[in-house]
């Protein structure tokens, strides 16, 4: 029994060295495009779209799990794996159409910093996306991927800090929100949001950044019972790191709700605008707080979406992210620049972060029915290629997923 026990604490206390790119994923999903998907769901339609976050964190669970699973397994990130075993021509469509996804994802992330920037110090939201630019890619070409995981897993922890004190400045309907979590609606002219929200959180690129970055504890994938523990060790830390995304997104939407819907706003389609409402309705340190919590989302994923892109270009070329290479400079630059170059041609900020969500709603099926067929494959997952029950689960997520945006385009999108 002492000796269980002691397995058992030992367990326990090696978790905590595994804890890190889960929440490097989770990043990505409480970014500024995220804000914005949240902000208008919650000020347009209250707490009836909490069931969406609550369904697309499963879904997301799955298939980062899964993606993980393909990383430990291999050795391959998504996109060196998609190289290796799909032709030519289909696999150029595939990873062309996620590096599309990783801009679109890096433009806003770079804009939330920029807003952020706005509220905080006046600066104009081009200057601060250049700002937001130069910060990023200094930390991506100077920092080794240990410090930018640390960076990152502060900035996390901040961002969830700020949001507990915003949820405990307002008054919550808990009884609504319990509803709301678990009861699937779809509200009159609510499916761009419903599908911004999905695109928010089941995001493509961070699929290909986990099953990248997984890799990073440099195990020895010859040895069976390495790849047990660590197949084990992962799927805590992506629980656990999911988790908490679908927490802070969930007080995003609470906060919105709790703040505007229920004061009988309209939607609310500004994040500057919904930081500086917040002033009268909570006092001056709720804009502040909102401010600082975007600038740290905003300049965390936008980190992480340079990685993702850099990630995904390097696969073309067969090749695993690595700063030091030409290939993986050539990805972060080519995702984070066109990104940058967008917000100067964007009249409606806010617009432009829901149609980037949409967007990636919109790729995301070609990402997951690519895992699905390489994490399947015997020829590339070996005795691990998924079971026949996690083969019938993900057809039922890529199957939801394709549905709604079916939905969306049915809809008048």
């Amino acid at each position: 029994m002492n000796k269980n026990n002691r397995k058992e604490k030992k367990d326990n206390l090696n978790i905590l060295k595994f804890i890190g790119p889960g929440l490097l994923v989770t990043v990505g999903f409480i970014d500024p495009g995220n804000w914005a998907s949240n902000i208008a769901a919650g000020s347009g339609y209250g707490y009836t779209l909490l069931w969406m976050v609550t369904l697309s964190t499963i879904m997301l669970i799955i298939l980062q799990h899964n993606a993980a699973h393909l990383g430990i397994v291999t050795g391959l990130c998504l996109s060196e794996a998609a190289s290796r075993y799909i032709n030519r021509t289909l696999k150029n469509v595939i990873l062309v159409t996620a590096v599309a996804a990783a801009i679109a994802t890096a433009m806003a992330e770079i804009l939330g910093g920029a807003i952020a920037l706005q509220m905080l110090f006046h600066i104009p939201i081009k200057v601060g996306s250049m700002l937001i630019l130069v910060v990023v890619l200094f930390c991506e070409f100077t920092n080794a991927y240990k410090r930018i995981e640390k960076l990152i897993m502060l900035f996390v922890s901040l961002i969830g800090f700020c949001f507990l004190i915003e949820i405990c400045m307002v008054k919550i309907d808990w009884g609504a929100a319990a509803t709301g979590w678990v009861k699937p609606v779809f509200p009159s002219h609510a499916m761009p949001v419903i599908m911004s929200v999905l695109g928010a959180v089941v995001m493509p690129h961070n699929l290909f950044l986990h099953s990248e970055i997984i890799q990073s504890r440099k195990w020895n994938l010859k040895e069976e019972a390495v790849i047990q523990r660590q197949l084990k060790f992962e799927f805590k830390d992506t629980l656990f790191s999911m988790i908490i995304g679908w927490a802070i997104n969930s007080a995003m939407i609470l906060m919105a709700a709790a703040t505007f819907y229920q004061r009988g706003e309209n939607q609310v389609d500004d994040l500057t605008t919904a930081g500086n409402m917040l002033t009268p309705l909570l006092g001056n340190e709720a804009t502040v707080i909102f401010a600082i919590a975007l600038l740290l989302a905003g300049l965390s994923s936008s980190i992480t979406a340079g990685m993702a892109g850099g990630t995904i270009f390097s696969g073309i070329f067969n090749k695993p992210y690595d700063i030091a290479t030409k290939e993986t400079r050539q990805g972060v630059l080519i995702t984070m620049i066109p990104a940058a170059l967008i917000i100067l041609l964007i009249r409606s900020p806010f617009q432009g972060l829901i149609y980037s969500q949409m967007l990636l709603a919109v790729q995301l099926p070609i990402t997951i029915f690519t895992q699905i067929y390489l994490t399947s494959s015997k020829k590339v997952m070996g005795k691990y290629a998924n079971s026949t029950g996690l083969k019938m689960v993900l057809w039922v997520i890529a199957i939801v997923v394709t549905a709604l945006n079916i939905g969306l385009f049915v809809t008048g999108f």
